[in-house]
């Protein structure tokens, strides 16, 4: 199991994300045995950033502030050749979302963009009824635009949704399972978002350690919707990455 990995590899994640889902996150890393910090501040993420093994970005309460901060944190990851993982939460919803997300494209080398098929589909420039940072509507060959995304940004893709789809534009994997309760709580996305970013710290084939990771998070899924009901889901995520991080099955 690639999360037991990450027990193993003890990475320090840099999380410039949202105040949404920040603690959850960083109790999440924590949970795995990674060291999450979660500076944002533009004159001293480029310090923090190299000192760390991975880069995480994630839109989705951003701002101008952050936005600067994020261009800094990933050009300086960058010369430094960490990992850089991309959650383009919502990005399809406004204006501004959407030349972020292509400023940061432009500006930062990513090595995964980790979105839903909304995301995906605004990304793309492909028609999509957005509906605010949820995935919304519309239709898609999902595995077709993720690998020309793949291709076009020379980075992996994950797509999650009931079927996750990982491509490097090349091979393709699909990794069913989970549990439809991850959809109607903050910040399992983001969180997922935040693991994949501390698996690329992990050696290995990236495409081998993301479907492994993607395989675990599903089975977490499935052990936190069995355990309790919807107000202590969160709780139980927690507690099941932190078994399966420890090889418990």
């Amino acid at each position: 199991m690639s999360i037991s990995k990450i027990r193993m590899t003890s990475p320090l994640v840099h999380c410039i994300t949202n105040y949404v889902v920040a603690n959850f996150t960083a109790n999440g890393l924590l949970a795995i045995g990674a060291s999450p910090v979660m500076a944002d501040e533009a004159s001293e993420v480029e310090e923090m950033v190299s000192n760390a093994s991975t880069l995480l970005l994630n839109i989705g309460t951003i701002n101008s502030r952050t936005k600067e901060a994020m261009i800094l944190a990933g050009r300086k990851a960058n010369e430094k050749e960490i990992p850089v993982v991309l959650d383009p939460v919502g990005v399809g919803a406004t204006a501004f979302r959407k030349q972020t997300v292509q400023e940061l494209l432009e500006a930062v080398k990513f090595d995964l963009i980790r979105c839903n098929a909304g995301e995906l589909a605004s990304i793309a420039g492909v028609k999509w009824q957005v509906k605010g940072v949820d995935s919304g509507e519309g239709e898609i060959d999902v595995e077709q635009v993720a690998k020309q995304v793949a291709r076009q940004y020379h980075c992996l893709v994950i797509v999650t949704g009931p079927s996750d789809i990982l491509t490097n534009g090349e091979q393709t994997y699909t990794i069913g399972g989970g549990n439809e309760i991850m959809t109607q709580v903050t910040g399992t996305g983001c969180l997922l978002s935040a693991v994949c970013s501390a698996a690329l710290a992990v050696e290995g084939n990236p495409l081998t350690v993301l479907h492994d990771v993607l395989q675990d998070y599903k089975a977490v899924a499935e052990r936190a919707a069995i355990a309790g009901p919807l107000g202590s889901f969160q709780v139980e995520v927690l507690n099941a990455l932190h078994d399966i991080s420890r090889g418990e099955q």
